[in-house]
């Protein structure tokens, strides 16, 4: 669960920000193509020649920071690295690597096709479990997405995919799919929905329950150039065994020109 702290220190850096135009990539006016949902990965891509700092305040204190890189405009290369109790008390459990991650996009979106990714991400979220040697929702691995956009009281995007984990400890290695879309409410700000049916997680001895899939929500902001603060709340059919209910969590995106 996220505690008051760093969400207070989140809206207080994000205040001064609150009257500039949002040109994040959240909402109408969005110059950012939005890369993710809450989790589940989009066609969205960096321009070439940019970059971005991804920053996530998540259950039991936890932190993860990543850094991406626009290499080519269909080309992408990232890092991250974090870690539960970074706030609060108690010890510190780190992931046990970097996560990678990789996007290509060999077709670009046109008035009658949808834009495709091809791509490769190895971070989970939601924190590291070391007993079980897999975070809590796994990392997406290989995966392909489809993005369609349309103009509908602003714009309504469609997502959806297919992707192969390999946090396969606990036997389960299926392939699994995701869906969701992002619906732009005024200039600055989007909702999101996303579902991943888990297919991936329901083994006997997964963590996930294997009945409802993973459901996901959350609200995006634009609120200053190349700023984006989401604000989600995970698993909402209670599919994990380890989230004790729906998680809030606490998103901030910078991108910026190199």
């Amino acid at each position: 669960m996220l505690t008051p702290r760093p969400l207070f220190l989140v809206l207080l850096l994000a205040s001064p920000l609150a009257a500039a135009p949002g040109q994040g990539s959240a909402g109408s006016s969005g110059r950012v193509e939005p890369r993710f949902l809450v989790h589940a990965p989009t066609a969205g891509m960096l321009r070439g020649g940019t970059w971005c700092l991804d920053t996530e305040f998540y259950r039991e204190g936890g932190l993860l920071v990543g850094v991406s890189f626009g290499i080519f405009d269909r080309f992408g290369l990232g890092i991250s690295y974090g870690s539960t109790n970074v706030i609060g008390t108690g010890s510190a459990t780190v992931n046990p690597l970097p996560g990678f991650s990789a996007r290509l996009r060999p077709l670009d979106e046109t008035p009658l096709l949808p834009a495709i990714v091809l791509g490769f991400d190895s971070q989970g979220k939601s924190g590291y479990l070391k007993e079980a040697d897999r975070y809590v929702i796994k990392s997406a691995g290989l995966f392909a997405v489809l993005s369609k956009n349309y103009a509908f009281l602003g714009y309504l995007s469609l997502h959806g995919g297919v992707n192969y984990t390999f946090e396969r400890s606990d036997g389960d290695d299926d392939i699994n799919f995701f869906a969701g879309v992002e619906k732009t409410v005024g200039p600055t700000i989007s909702l999101v929905l996303e579902y991943n049916l888990g297919a991936n997680d329901d083994a006997e001895t997964a963590l996930g329950t294997g009945a409802t899939g993973y459901l996901h929500a959350g609200v995006r902001w634009s609120i200053g150039e190349g700023i984006t603060l989401g604000f989600n709340l995970e698993d909402l059919t209670r599919n994990s065994s380890i989230i004790d209910g729906p998680s809030r969590t606490v998103q901030l995106e910078y991108v910026s020109s190199l």
